[in-house]
Order: structure tokens, then sequence, then C-alpha cells
């Protein structure tokens, strides 16, 4: 009899068991339908609408199977990404919704996953697009700084972004942010490779102006040979 009820248990728990990973497992079927679209996006090849709406519902239906965190960021990088690409051509009203869909995505997932760097850099972004350059785009921005501070890909968007918030900054702030931009000039200065791939063509892509090169030059005005080395970039860079 004893043994008996051990099997019935058993049994009842593997029924139960079967029925809570079910979902999850469901959740991540969908989701992989959505990993040639999205694969597309982060490598930057052609996309096409059709193939991102599928993905999109695709994840949608993910998130409604297994409302997890990274659901809502995959969903969002979708979103957000097809919105800013130009060659979809997309009317400015559906830009503008799917850029407000990823950013409550962003919202809820980090919620439930703080540690993404590349996804508070994404929201700051997003809100900067959205409504302008404001304060609301500074948390993010920190944000992404302390989670992913020395990620070299996320440079150049980043920069872009400190040097469109600049006049929202407060003086701790623009502190703040002069000592990560010093840490960054002397771990691409001590890897040259990294100097020339990414970090020089960060700043010369995105000093549009003389306002955003006086910001670059404040923050490195007591690196020793920085303003030397940042005249001999841009020169070189507008002469192309």
């Amino acid at each position: 009899m004893l043994n008996w009820l051990l099997r019935a248990l058993m049994a009842m728990g593997g029924a139960a068991l079967a029925v809570v990973a079910w979902p999850v497992a469901r959740g991540a079927w969908e989701a992989q339908k959505a990993d040639a679209i999205v694969n597309d996006l982060r490598f930057g090849r052609p996309l096409d609408a059709a193939a991102v709406a599928a993905g999109v519902d695709a994840l949608s239906r993910a998130i409604a199977d297994d409302p997890a965190a990274k659901r809502y960021l995959d969903r969002s990088e979708l979103l957000a990404g097809a919105a800013l690409t130009s060659s979809l051509k997309l009317p400015e009203a559906e830009r503008d919704a799917q850029l407000r869909r990823a950013r409550s995505d962003l919202q809820i997932g980090l919620a439930n996953a703080p540690v993404r760097g590349i996804d508070w850099l994404r929201l700051a972004v997003v809100r900067e697009v959205l409504d302008g350059p404001s304060r609301d785009v500074l948390p993010p921005l920190f944000m992404s700084i302390d989670t992913a501070p020395l990620i070299p890909q996320f440079w150049r968007a980043r920069l872009r972004v400190i040097l469109d918030v600049w006049p929202y900054l407060d003086d701790s702030q623009r502190s703040r942010l002069g000592d990560y931009f010093v840490m960054t000039w002397r771990l691409a200065r001590d890897r040259p490779a990294l100097m020339i791939e990414t970090y020089r063509p960060a700043i010369v892509a995105e000093v549009y102006s003389p306002a955003d090169e006086l910001i670059v030059r404040y923050f490195l005005r007591n690196e020793p040979g920085a303003q030397e080395e940042l005249t001999k970039w841009l020169v070189a860079y507008r002469k192309k």
C-alpha cells in the first residue's frame, strides 16, 4: 500500500512539473523563431519589415507564455533597432509607437534584470530619441556606465548621449563622467589596437560640432598629451 502511494505521489509530482515547465518550454520555442532577425540586426545585415514584424510577434507569444525579463529585453532590442533603422522607411507614427513599446519593455525587463549595461544604454537612447535630451536620460546613462563601463562596442553610442545631455549635468555628474572618460582614454591608449579600431573612430565620428569638441577636451584637460592627440585625430578626419 505504501509503495503504491509513493508511486502515485511521484506520478502526480511529474504531472505537476510538466504543467509548470510547459509554458517555459513553449516560450523558449517561440523566442527561437526571432533569433534569425535579431542576429541580422546585431550584425548589421539588411532588415526586412515583414521579418521584423514576425520576430516581434514571436517574442510577444514567448512573453505571454513565460514573461521573463530577458524576453522583454529581447523584444525591446528588436523594436528599437528596427525603429532606428532608416532603410526600413517606417512611417513616423509607426516608428514612434515601436520606440514607446521598446521603452516600456526596457523598463519592465530592467526592473527584474538590472545588470544589463547594453539595455540601460538602449533605454537612454530611446528616451532621448522620443523626448529629446533631458534629465530623464541621465539615470539609464549612468546605470549603463556602472554595469558595463569598459565594453568598447558601447563607447560610440554612449559618447553621443553624453555629449547631447551635457547641459543637463550638474557639477558632480560632469566630474564623474570626466573620470570615466579618462579611464577609457587610458585603457585605449595602453592597447593600441583598441585605440585605432574603436576609441579613435568613436570620438572623431561623434564630434559633430565645436561644442562637442570642447566637451571632449574638457574631459581630458588634465591628461598629458591628450589635447595634441585629439587635434591630430580631428584634423586627419576632417581632411577625408
